[in-house]
């Protein structure tokens, strides 16, 4: 399974936190990535943005851009299957303007991204209304349950537990957190009665699990 950008940076995370004395050059054989991308995930959890590639072919193609554009604007109010396809496009440049410098690709990957601002033009500069939506509960009517695996050291072993975690949804946030070795119905039948301590046994829960 490919693994992502977050999820690798997360694994090299936690081995360097359960094991502080891992070198960068074992991760990066673990994980099959280079040195820079180990140190960049220990210095941060977030990947850092992804470089956009500079269109260095746009130059060539740059004399037809108005009469790319001009064709995009006519598909803006025509059914949409007279719209323009590329095909067509790059045959509209060379037959009506005589312009076959640069390949179908490169036209291509040009009406990809063109005809996506062109279709954003009529929306812009609307006025677009900002708003919350307050959200308010009685104390012990809801509350939240999550499920999550953790790692634990114990005799300076790590060790795989789970956590289950139940949060009263009130301003002020009850909540009960218990750690098993294993999933058990009677484990979490038995955290699920401590929350009858509270005022009033939440009457809905919302289950999440990660």
């Amino acid at each position: 399974m490919t693994l992502s950008r977050v999820e690798l940076f997360e694994l090299i995370r936690r081995d360097r936190r359960l094991d502080p004395q891992v070198s960068l050059r074992t991760l990066a054989e673990r994980y099959g990535v280079h040195r820079r991308t180990v140190r960049a995930a220990i210095e941060s959890a977030m990947p850092p943005a992804r470089k956009k590639p500079v269109r260095s072919r746009t130059r060539v193609l740059a004399p037809a851009m108005g009469w790319i554009d001009a064709m995009l604007r006519e598909d803006v109010k025509a059914p949409r299957k007279q719209r323009h396809t590329v095909r067509r496009i790059y045959d509209r440049l060379v037959v009506e303007h005589d312009f076959d410098q640069v390949s179908y690709s490169t036209v291509c990957d040009y009406v990809q991204w063109r005809r996506a601002e062109i279709l954003a033009e009529p929306r812009e500069g609307r006025v677009h209304l900002e708003g919350t939506v307050p959200q308010l509960h009685a104390p012990g009517a809801e509350a939240e349950v999550d499920f999550a695996d953790v790692w634990v050291r114990l005799a300076g072993e790590p060790v795989q537990c789970h956590l289950f975690t139940l949060r009263c949804r009130t301003p002020v946030r009850q909540c009960i957190a218990s750690t098993f070795p294993r999933v058990r119905k009677r484990s979490c039948r038995a955290t699920w009665k401590r929350s009858r301590s509270w005022a009033g046994c939440p009457r809905a829960t919302s289950v999440t699990t990660t």
